[in-house]
Protein backbone atom coordinates (compact mmCIF):
# COMPACT_ATOMS: atom_id res chain seq x y z
CA UNK A 1 0.00 0.00 0.00
CA UNK A 2 1.53 3.36 -1.07
CA UNK A 3 2.06 5.80 1.91
CA UNK A 4 -0.83 7.83 -0.39
CA UNK A 5 -3.55 5.01 -0.08
CA UNK A 6 -2.64 4.74 3.61
CA UNK A 7 -3.25 8.20 4.07
CA UNK A 8 -6.59 8.04 2.71
CA UNK A 9 -7.49 4.82 4.26
CA UNK A 10 -6.67 6.26 7.70
CA UNK A 11 -8.60 9.03 7.79
CA UNK A 12 -11.90 7.52 6.41
CA UNK A 13 -11.26 4.94 9.54
CA UNK A 14 -13.64 6.48 11.48
CA UNK A 15 -16.40 6.22 8.94
CA UNK A 16 -16.07 2.96 7.85
CA UNK A 17 -17.57 -0.95 7.95
CA UNK A 18 -15.55 -3.51 6.53
CA UNK A 19 -17.03 -6.98 5.91
CA UNK A 20 -15.53 -10.01 4.46
CA UNK A 21 -16.48 -13.12 3.53
CA UNK A 22 -14.81 -16.15 1.53
CA UNK A 23 -17.52 -17.57 -1.23
CA UNK A 24 -17.72 -21.37 -2.46
CA UNK A 25 -17.53 -20.48 -5.46
CA UNK A 26 -15.39 -18.99 -8.55
CA UNK A 27 -14.81 -15.46 -8.88
CA UNK A 28 -16.59 -14.77 -12.09
CA UNK A 29 -19.53 -16.79 -10.94
CA UNK A 30 -19.29 -14.21 -7.69
CA UNK A 31 -18.68 -11.02 -9.84
CA UNK A 32 -21.53 -12.30 -12.02
CA UNK A 33 -24.38 -12.88 -9.38
CA UNK A 34 -23.74 -9.14 -8.02
CA UNK A 35 -23.81 -7.40 -11.83
CA UNK A 36 -26.63 -9.29 -13.36
CA UNK A 37 -30.18 -8.36 -12.73
CA UNK A 38 -31.30 -11.54 -13.21
CA UNK A 39 -29.16 -12.56 -9.79
CA UNK A 40 -29.90 -9.90 -7.59
CA UNK A 41 -33.24 -10.28 -6.99
CA UNK A 42 -32.36 -14.16 -5.81
CA UNK A 43 -29.74 -13.08 -3.27
CA UNK A 44 -29.74 -8.71 -2.30
CA UNK A 45 -30.68 -7.83 1.17
CA UNK A 46 -30.49 -9.40 5.06
CA UNK A 47 -32.27 -12.64 5.92
CA UNK A 48 -36.18 -11.88 4.84
CA UNK A 49 -35.72 -9.39 3.15
CA UNK A 50 -36.95 -9.38 -0.48
CA UNK A 51 -35.84 -7.01 -3.88
CA UNK A 52 -37.95 -5.50 -6.64
CA UNK A 53 -35.88 -3.87 -9.23
CA UNK A 54 -37.38 -0.65 -11.49
CA UNK A 55 -34.29 -0.25 -13.39
CA UNK A 56 -31.16 -1.59 -14.17
CA UNK A 57 -28.38 -0.44 -16.12
CA UNK A 58 -24.88 -2.31 -15.39
CA UNK A 59 -21.61 -0.08 -16.38
CA UNK A 60 -20.17 3.11 -15.26
CA UNK A 61 -22.98 6.18 -14.73
CA UNK A 62 -25.78 3.53 -14.81
CA UNK A 63 -28.53 3.53 -11.70
CA UNK A 64 -29.84 0.60 -10.22
CA UNK A 65 -33.26 1.75 -9.02
CA UNK A 66 -34.89 -0.79 -6.36
CA UNK A 67 -37.07 -1.04 -3.55
CA UNK A 68 -36.16 -3.97 -0.70
CA UNK A 69 -39.13 -5.46 1.14
CA UNK A 70 -38.70 -6.16 4.79
CA UNK A 71 -40.18 -9.13 6.33
CA UNK A 72 -42.56 -6.82 8.40
CA UNK A 73 -44.18 -5.29 5.45
CA UNK A 74 -42.19 -1.64 5.36
CA UNK A 75 -40.59 -0.95 1.78
CA UNK A 76 -37.25 0.73 1.41
CA UNK A 77 -36.62 2.47 -1.54
CA UNK A 78 -33.31 2.17 -2.55
CA UNK A 79 -30.49 3.78 -5.61
CA UNK A 80 -27.11 3.27 -6.62
CA UNK A 81 -25.17 4.34 -8.98
CA UNK A 82 -21.76 2.34 -10.12
CA UNK A 83 -18.72 5.05 -10.28
CA UNK A 84 -15.86 1.93 -11.34
CA UNK A 85 -16.28 -1.46 -12.56
CA UNK A 86 -13.22 -3.94 -13.21
CA UNK A 87 -14.49 -6.81 -14.43
CA UNK A 88 -14.03 -9.76 -12.29
CA UNK A 89 -11.92 -6.95 -9.52
CA UNK A 90 -13.88 -3.91 -7.98
CA UNK A 91 -17.05 -2.66 -8.21
CA UNK A 92 -17.35 1.16 -6.63
CA UNK A 93 -20.81 2.08 -6.06
CA UNK A 94 -23.05 4.95 -4.60
CA UNK A 95 -25.61 3.90 -2.68
CA UNK A 96 -28.81 6.04 -1.32
CA UNK A 97 -32.26 6.31 -0.78
CA UNK A 98 -32.44 8.18 -4.54
CA UNK A 99 -30.48 9.84 -6.68
CA UNK A 100 -28.64 12.78 -4.66
CA UNK A 101 -29.40 11.47 -1.64
CA UNK A 102 -27.09 13.85 1.06
CA UNK A 103 -26.39 10.34 3.01
CA UNK A 104 -25.37 8.49 0.07
CA UNK A 105 -22.17 6.10 0.96
CA UNK A 106 -19.80 4.67 -1.41
CA UNK A 107 -19.24 1.03 -1.25
CA UNK A 108 -16.36 -0.67 -2.77
CA UNK A 109 -16.30 -4.64 -3.81
CA UNK A 110 -13.32 -6.71 -4.13
CA UNK A 111 -13.35 -10.05 -5.69
CA UNK A 112 -10.40 -11.75 -4.61
CA UNK A 113 -9.76 -15.28 -6.00
CA UNK A 114 -8.94 -17.69 -2.93
CA UNK A 115 -8.08 -21.21 -4.34
CA UNK A 116 -11.12 -22.44 -5.76
CA UNK A 117 -13.23 -19.58 -3.73
CA UNK A 118 -13.88 -15.83 -3.86
CA UNK A 119 -12.90 -13.89 -0.73
CA UNK A 120 -15.17 -10.89 -1.18
CA UNK A 121 -14.55 -7.81 0.84
CA UNK A 122 -16.94 -4.76 1.04
CA UNK A 123 -15.68 -1.73 2.32
CA UNK A 124 -18.42 0.87 3.57
CA UNK A 125 -17.31 4.74 3.51
CA UNK A 126 -20.60 6.95 5.38
CA UNK A 127 -19.93 11.36 4.73
CA UNK A 128 -19.57 11.00 8.19
CA UNK A 129 -18.71 9.17 11.52
CA UNK A 130 -22.35 10.00 12.45
CA UNK A 131 -23.71 8.45 9.72
CA UNK A 132 -21.62 5.54 9.96
CA UNK A 133 -23.11 4.99 13.71
CA UNK A 134 -26.10 5.12 12.79
CA UNK A 135 -26.25 2.76 10.06
CA UNK A 136 -24.12 0.35 12.88
CA UNK A 137 -26.36 0.71 15.77
CA UNK A 138 -29.67 2.06 14.56
CA UNK A 139 -30.10 -0.21 10.97
CA UNK A 140 -27.50 -3.01 11.80
CA UNK A 141 -25.69 -2.44 9.36
CA UNK A 142 -22.88 -4.82 10.19
CA UNK A 143 -24.76 -7.68 10.94
CA UNK A 144 -27.49 -6.80 7.53
CA UNK A 145 -24.35 -6.50 5.47
CA UNK A 146 -22.97 -10.24 6.80
CA UNK A 147 -26.90 -11.33 6.20
CA UNK A 148 -26.46 -10.30 2.19
CA UNK A 149 -23.18 -11.64 1.72
CA UNK A 150 -24.12 -15.01 3.57
CA UNK A 151 -27.10 -14.82 1.10
CA UNK A 152 -25.26 -14.62 -2.05
CA UNK A 153 -22.56 -17.31 -0.77
CA UNK A 154 -25.79 -19.53 -0.72
CA UNK A 155 -27.29 -18.44 -4.06
CA UNK A 156 -24.12 -18.89 -5.63
CA UNK A 157 -23.55 -22.21 -4.65
CA UNK A 158 -26.67 -23.71 -5.83
CA UNK A 159 -26.01 -22.05 -9.13
CA UNK A 160 -23.29 -23.85 -8.72
CA UNK A 161 -24.66 -27.38 -7.81
CA UNK A 162 -27.11 -26.66 -10.27
CA UNK A 163 -24.58 -26.36 -13.04
CA UNK A 164 -23.16 -29.56 -12.17
CA UNK A 165 -25.90 -31.59 -12.43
Amino acid sequence: MSQEEHGAQASTADREMVISRVIDAPRELVFDAFTAVRHLSHWWGPKGFTTTTRSFEFRVGGEWDFVMHGPDGTDYPEWITWREIAPTERITMLHGEYRDDPNAFVSVLEFETAGESTLLTMRTIFPTKALRDEAAEQHNAIEAGQQTLYNLGTYVAELTRNAAD
